[in-house]
């Protein structure tokens, strides 16, 4: 069999990744070949990010013991890939993961087939997303829009998909790429 490919989605928080990937994995459930990953997140579960959490002691020796494929750090948290997305791409599946941008070159290394989808949203939008999680002042919203216009210039996704519209549409490109991938 084919070596599958990863799906690396990444965006801003609050433009909706985990939303995206629902419904693209609720879409794609009776298809055979496509494998959605929860990373895990040194972060208590919440309403608001789909992952599997894990505590601080863990991630670092799972870093330490190379446990983990691709790990990396943000915000304060400890992010990494479960050890059964190696198993998942040897056996040819297409396996998709909310993902950051700044581990993307770790895992173009560690993997031999990488496709990156940029989810990107209005500032209103994401705005409003951002202040109705509580997590940040409108400052620090602001300032967080402001970094994300860098940042969103650095990397070269093979799909950008703007969030904006209803889940049908923007989900369903999301799964006509994803579907293409499978050949």
């Amino acid at each position: 069999m084919n070596t599958g490919v990863l799906v690396a989605i990444v965006g801003p928080s609050g433009v909706g990744k985990d939303t995206l990937i629902g419904h693209a994995k609720a879409q794609l459930a009776e298809e055979d070949g496509f494998v959605f990953v929860r990373r895990l997140v040194t972060r208590g579960e919440n309403a608001f990010e789909d992952h599997d959490t894990l505590d601080e002691a863990a991630f670092t020796e799972g870093v330490a013991s190379g446990r983990f494929p691709v790990s990396w750090r943000a915000h304060g948290l400890g992010y990494a890939l479960p050890a059964a997305t190696v198993e998942a791409i040897a056996a040819g599946a297409v396996v998709i993961c909310n993902f950051s941008r700044g581990a993307l070159v770790a895992a173009r290394e560690r993997f031999p087939a990488v496709r990156v989808v940029a989810i990107s949203a209005p500032d209103a939008i994401l705005a409003a997303r951002l202040i109705a999680r509580g997590r940040e002042t409108e400052a620090g919203v602001a300032a967080r829009l402001a970094r994300e216009a860098i940042c969103a210039r650095e990397i070269d996704p093979d799909l950008t998909i703007v969030n904006d519209r209803p889940i049908e549409q923007s989900g369903g490109e999301l799964v006509a790429f994803l579907r293409s991938l499978r050949g």
